[in-house]
């Protein structure tokens, strides 16, 4: 169900969303007014949407851990780690580290060749073989960019309080569904099913850590095509990589559903590091081709 991870992994981000947690509430300073609340909220999904557009252009590290259980103490089913490169119209993974195995380097440079392939493909985005993934990447790009203004009319905003944490001021809202609002798409119209409480740093007004809880089931198709079960969680935490931007530092996910009759369940891990800005597919092609170039034995033609 990579899908559903992908899809909750933005919706989260974006969306603001979290489950209510306990936490010690600072009420020594006075609260914002409503209309300074709204206008964080709002400066934070501008910033989202810049980090958004800024993690096109990063290569990271992920670890990718999945459990068979609801908790870290569960059996350990998968680990994995990799390279993740921007294309432009996406992401490649490289795999560098497979449970206990690290992947030969061999391995690993026939997969960098791989991404070469696929970013000198893009150059050429009117081809027959790269427009359509342009098409279907700006297509989702659309629907993400509608869902998330959707957020903005989509929750009621309750004010919890600060927090001290890393030395930083963390403003604590609580979002829970708007019952008056009319969802523009099927996508926004899960964000009916899930309540939240995000932490914001409010010097930055930028998202610093989201846990989200669907407390109703979601339908995809009307329940033909699959169902997300209510008790799901899943977090986000973000933290800031260069001045001004944030980007992803660990997601979890943790739910249960049905796709058409078959069940799932998904207990994952994804921690991330090691940014690197390539910049756009034609500048990363030229640090890949110096990487590539670098690591080739001397003598060896290109």
């Amino acid at each position: 169900m990579r899908a559903v991870r992908a899809f909750f992994a933005w919706f989260v981000a974006t969306a603001l969303l979290a489950a209510p947690s306990a936490q010690v509430r600072s009420a020594a300073e006075p609260a914002p007014s409503r209309e300074e609340l709204r206008a964080l909220l709002f400066q934070v999904i501008a910033n989202q949407h810049r980090n958004d557009e800024a993690l096109l252009e990063y290569e990271r590290t992920e670890r990718h851990r999945s459990f068979r259980g609801s908790s870290e103490k569960s059996a350990l089913k998968e680990d994995k780690t990799y390279r993740v490169f921007p294309t432009g119209t996406g992401t490649i993974r490289v795999l560098l580290r497979d449970g206990d195995r690290s992947i030969s380097p061999e391995q690993i440079r026939q997969q960098l060749e791989g991404v070469l392939r696929e970013l000198e493909r893009a150059q050429n985005p009117n081809s027959d073989v790269q427009r359509p993934k342009v098409e279907r990447f700006e297509k989702r790009r659309r629907e993400r960019h509608q869902t998330v203004e959707a957020t903005r009319e989509a929750f009621l905003v309750r004010w919890l309080g600060r927090e001290q944490r890393n030395g930083r001021t963390l403003a604590t809202v609580l979002l829970e569904p708007n019952p008056d609002f009319r969802p523009p798409s099927r996508i926004a119209a899960a964000f009916q099913s899930v309540r939240a409480v995000v932490w914001i740093d409010e010097q930055s007004a930028q998202l610093v850590r989201a846990e989200a809880e669907i407390f109703k089931d979601i339908s995809f198709g009307g329940g033909i095509l699959g169902k997300l079960y209510r008790g799901g969680t899943f977090v986000i935490e973000q933290r800031e990589v260069a001045p001004g931007l944030w980007l992803p530092a660990r997601y979890e996910f943790d739910y249960r559903g049905r796709k058409f009759l078959f069940g799932f369940s998904v207990h994952e891990q994804i921690e991330f590091s090691d940014y690197r800005r390539l910049g756009p597919p034609a500048e990363a092609l030229v640090v890949l081709r110096r990487e590539l170039a670098a690591q080739r034995p001397a003598g060896v033609a290109q």
